[in-house]
């Protein structure tokens, strides 16, 4: 995983908990939403790219 798609993915999530609670705060529903959707998309697209990561060879197989 590239470091730069890491700090992308993890701002995201970053900002979708931030705007998920100020929703919360304010009862605003459209935000919150918005804000879970950042979040778990933040969230998945980690994971995605720690999967992509175990599969890819680390050249230290056999030829």
């Amino acid at each position: 995983m590239t470091v730069s798609r890491s700090i992308r993915n993890q701002a995201q999530t970053m900002k979708g908990r931030i705007t998920e609670e100020l929703g919360r705060v304010t009862r605003n529903r459209r935000l919150q939403r918005r804000g879970r959707n950042d979040r778990v998309s933040g969230s998945l697209k980690q994971a995605v790219e720690k999967a992509r990561g175990a599969f890819r060879p680390n050249g230290s197989g056999p030829r």
